[in-house]
């Protein structure tokens, strides 16, 4: 007696995709935090390419006589907070955190700290894109 003959499945094709309409990524609004950052850096950005090699950029403190804070950095917590951090005339590190709504800053040009080290600038570090010499002034050609 003759064996049957197994069937075999024939291959499958794959099945057409269907054509699917992508969406169109979303991007959320910038926070009022986000855009204070953003305009911070520029401001800091333009006042330390107009520094000389001697300088550096420090904040003043609107309406208070704290003195100033060397700026190291700056951040922002949303949806409204600015955060600045540096540090104080005596080398104490310092953090100002502030409202948005309370936002009023004073850029100030102060001598640099050490004579053997190029002058900060923060601006190289806050945001991709910066162009100025080897210590980050605005001077380089």
């Amino acid at each position: 007696m003759a064996k049957a003959a197994e069937k075999i499945p024939a291959a499958k094709k794959p099945a057409a995709k269907k054509a699917v309409a992508k969406k169109p990524a979303v991007t959320q609004p910038k926070s009022a935090a986000e855009w204070a950052h953003d305009r911070l850096v520029m401001y800091i950005r333009n006042f330390e390419s107009q520094l000389d090699a001697e300088q550096e950029i420090a904040m003043g403190f609107a309406s208070d006589e704290t003195g100033v804070l060397r700026i190291e950095g700056l951040g922002f917590f949303e949806p409204d907070i600015i955060t600045f951090y540096g540090r104080d005339d005596f080398g104490g590190k310092t953090q100002l955190i502030q409202h948005v709504s309370q936002l009023s800053v004073t850029l100030r040009a102060v001598p640099k700290q050490e004579d053997a080290e190029p002058p900060r600038r923060i601006g190289f570090h806050l945001t991709p894109g910066w162009i100025g010499g080897d210590s980050g002034d605005g001077s380089a050609g």
